[in-house]
C-alpha cells in the first residue's frame, strides 16, 4: 500500500469513529444510553454498528475526553452527563467530533492570543474590545444569542495582538468558530441567568487581564475560558456546570 492509500485508509478509519461516537452521543442524548448506566461492551457496540473493535474503541476514548463517559476498573465505560439533544441538530451530521477538537485548538491559539494582546494593545484596542464586552453585555440584559457578538470580541483581540496571523487564521476557520459560538450561546440561553452571567465574567476577567498587561493570566483566562465552553456543549441544560479542570480530573 502506497503512502497515500495508506493515508486515505487512515483517514477512512478515523471518520468511521467519529460517526460512531456521534452515534453513542445521540443515544446518551436520547436516553436510550441513561446517565449512571454502563454501556455496552466493545465487543456488543462493535457488532451494534457493523464496525471494528478498534474504531469502537477510538470512539469511546474520545467521549471519555469529552467527559460523556467514564470508566471504571474492571467494569466497563459508564455515562457520565447526558448533552442536551439540539447539539446534535446543530452541528452538521459526522462533524460533531471535529467541532470538540476545534475547541481543544482552539484553547491554545486564542491564550497564545490573549496572552499577546495584553502585551501590544494600543488605545484604539482598547476601545474596541470595551465596545465588543459591551454589545455582549446588552446581548445577555436582553436573552439575545449573541452569537455574533461573542465573535467580535474574540477578533477584537485577535486584532490586539497585532499580528496579523491571528486575523488570518480566524478568517480561515470562520465556519468552525461560528458553529462552536452559536452551539454553546444557544445552549445558554436554555440555563439559568446565574449560568449566563458566569460565561460574562468569564470574558470580563479575560479582559481584565489583557488591559492591565497581565500576560499569563490573560493566557490561562482564556484557556480556561474555551476549555469551560468545550464542557458546557455536552453539559445537560439542568446541570451544574462543570469547570474544565474539575471535569480533567
Amino acid at each position: 500500500m502506497t503512502g497515500g492509500h495508506a493515508l486515505a485508509a487512515a483517514r477512512t478509519e478515523t471518520r468511521f469513529s467519529d460517526i460512531i461516537y456521534e452515534k453513542i452521543v445521540g443515544m446518551i442524548a436520547d436516553g436510550r444510553f441513561p446517565v449512571n448506566e454502563r454501556l455496552p461492551s466493545e465487543q456488543n457496540l462493535a457488532a451494534m454498528f457493523g464496525a471494528s473493535r478498534p474504531v469502537v474503541r477510538e470512539a469511546l476514548e474520545r467521549l471519555r475526553t469529552d467527559g460523556l463517559i467514564v470508566s471504571r476498573k474492571g467494569s466497563g465505560s459508564y455515562v457520565r452527563q447526558k448533552p442536551d439533544s439540539s447539539v446534535l441538530r446543530q452541528v452538521p451530521v459526522g462533524s460533531l467530533a471535529d467541532v470538540q477538537r476545534f475547541f481543544e485548538f482552539r484553547s491554545g491559539l486564542e491564550a497564545e492570543a490573549a496572552e499577546l494582546a495584553a502585551r501590544n494593545w494600543q488605545p484604539v484596542d482598547k476601545a474596541r474590545i470595551t465596545a465588543a464586552l459591551g454589545a455582549l453585555e446588552r446581548c445577555l440584559e436582553l436573552g439575545e444569542l449573541g452569537a455574533d457578538e461573542d465573535q467580535a470580541l474574540h477578533d477584537a483581540i485577535a486584532m490586539a495582538t497585532g499580528n496579523q496571523f491571528h486575523l488570518i487564521v480566524r478568517e480561515w476557520f470562520r465556519p468552525h468558530f461560528s458553529i462552536g459560538m452559536s452551539v454553546t450561546r444557544s445552549l445558554s440561553l436554555k440555563r439559568t441567568p446565574a449560568h449566563v452571567r458566569m460565561v460574562q465574567d468569564e470574558h470580563s476577567a479575560i479582559v481584565e487581564a489583557i488591559f492591565a498587561r497581565r500576560e499569563a493570566e490573560a493566557h490561562d483566562a482564556m484557556k480556561r475560558h474555551i476549555l469551560n465552553a468545550r464542557a458546557r456543549m455536552f453539559q445537560g441544560v439542568g446541570a451544574e456546570t462543570p469547570r474544565a479542570e474539575e471535569r480533567d480530573k
